[in-house]
């Protein structure tokens, strides 16, 4: 199962499209099956049978049941423009940064006298494209969500925490827990 941070990710590149992908049912089928080859790999990839890929792709079956339909639409718009995705996250990486909008507690180590209590906050908060090529390159690393959490709440640290290292010099560790959500830019 995908972490709060890969399906973040999963979003943020679904809205870099630059064209939308297939409407109809058949055409989805369609594109599927030059993606992976063959009914038998799309049967297995969306959990029906050939036989109904094949009545999918000739139009004998004009709609398919709600679970499947949402199956398939997943299926599609995971593999739809991956050129567009990597060249955003290129962007990204190289110039641009990622923006991070999320609700969740952070919990920081701090010096003796000051609180550390974690508590919840709201941020949106522009983080510098250093940080979006450590994400990047961890997920491609298939590093899990707590890592790619805390390349996320290092970058915080970094930009609104420290601000630059202008302010919280004696803060070392920030943690994101309990994420009501997150959603990234890019």
């Amino acid at each position: 199962m995908a972490g709060e941070i890969e399906d973040a990710i999963e979003r943020a590149g679904r809205e870099s499209f630059t064209r939308e992908p297939p409407k109809t049912l058949k055409g989805k089928i369609g594109y599927l099956l030059k993606q992976l080859g063959s009914a038998k790999a799309v049967a297995l990839e969306i959990g029906v049978t050939a036989d109904s890929v094949n009545r999918y792709r000739r139009g004998a079956r004009k709609h398919a049941r709600a679970d499947v339909a949402a199956r398939i639409d997943d299926a599609v718009r995971r593999r739809w423009q991956p050129g567009v995705r990597r060249r955003r996250q290129r962007q990204a990486a190289r110039t641009g940064g990622i923006t991070v909008e999320t609700r969740a507690r952070f919990g920081y180590t701090a010096p003796v006298g000051t609180t550390d209590d974690g508590r919840f906050r709201r941020l949106t908060v522009h983080l510098p494209p250093e940080h979006a090529r450590r994400l990047f390159d961890a997920r491609e690393a298939g590093a899990d969500d707590q890592q790619m959490r805390q390349i996320i709440a290092d970058g915080f640290k970094d930009v609104y925490f420290q601000d630059g290292g202008s302010r919280a010099l004696g803060l070392s560790d920030v943690a994101i827990n309990d994420i009501d959500y997150l959603d990234l830019d890019f």
